[in-house]
Formats: structure tokens, sequence, C-alpha cells
């Protein structure tokens, strides 16, 4: 999906894109129990590490932000590497001509995992958003699995559907294969 996005943006779609944060490890912490962004490193979760690099992109280097998070998403869906390890993401924003350091030294500035925890907590409490990609426009928030990436069309034929308030879940109970 996330290429399909960068792709819409590359081919001049009319849709304006915010990616905001959200951290799927924070999901699964029980309410009584530490936030994933309150924690050592070490035990944040598998994907903080990535997400924190990807918002210190995004807000310190924004030219780059589609090209790096795109390699992130590569390097996790399509390679099969662990995006807790610094290596990995160190490898994704160097490949799109990224300077780690440079890029380390925004996250070890706090901030990212600081907007990380504000742009998680606002999807929560505003949108009931409980995973991703959840696609927010002005009056609703709506979660959408593609099957495929790569394919414009799709995301634009599934992003037409967010108006068509009746219909709240449809999901195939096989895929054909």
């Amino acid at each position: 999906m996330v290429t399909a996005i960068k792709d819409g943006h590359r081919v001049g779609t009319e849709i304006e894109w915010t990616f905001l944060a959200f951290s799927l490890d924070q999901v699964h912490v029980g309410e009584d129990e530490t936030p994933v962004w309150d924690r050592p490193a070490a035990e944040r979760g598998s994907g903080v590490l990535a997400l924190e690099w990807g918002v210190a992109v995004r807000d310190a280097f924004a030219d780059h932000f589609l090209d790096a998070h795109h390699a992130l998403f590569a390097a996790r869906h399509d390679h099969g590497r662990r995006l807790h390890e610094i290596e990995v993401v160190r490898d994704a924003v160097a490949s799109v001509g990224l300077d780690p350091d440079a890029v380390a030294e925004e996250v070890a500035s706090g901030r990212p995992l600081a907007t990380i925890a504000r742009e998680h907590l606002d999807a929560v409490n505003r949108w009931s958003v409980f995973g991703v990609p959840t696609f927010i426009d002005e009056t609703s928030a709506t979660f959408i699995r593609l099957m495929e990436r790569n394919h414009v069309s799709d995301l634009e034929r599934a992003l037409e559907l967010i108006d068509w308030t009746r219909l709240n879940e449809f999901k195939r109970t096989q895929l054909p294969r």
C-alpha cells in the first residue's frame, strides 16, 4: 500500500497526504502497563525504532520522507529484515540518500518519540484508530487493507468507498490465491 501512495504522489493525484505516527506496539499494551514511548528503548517493541526514524525523516528531512518510508516498509515486508535492528533502519535511510548519523541525531533529540506519543493518542482518542493503514478525512476514519501494493487504481477505488457510511465492514472469508 505504501508504494501505491508513493506512486500516487508521483503521478499527481489530487489527494493531499499527511502521514501520522501510529504505534502497533502500543495497541498491544494493557491499560495498566507503561506506554511504549515511556519505556527504555530496548523495551519499546519491534516497530518503535523504525517509527522514530520515520518521524525524524518526516519532520526534519521532509524531501526524503516518502522514499525513506518506502525503504523502511520494503526492508520489513519485501526483504524480511527486522526493523528493531539499528543497522536495518540505518541502511534503509542511507539507501535513499540520507545521512544516517544526521537522522540518528534527530531521533536522539527525543522529538520523534514525543511526536509518536502525541499523534498516536490523538488518533485513538479522536478517531478510534486501531491499526494501519487508516485513512482519515474531515468526517471519518477508515481502516483499509489492500492485498497488493503498487496499484494506484486499487487505492483510488477503495478511497471512493469512504463516503459510503452505511458500509461498515467488507471482509473476504477466503482469499483467492
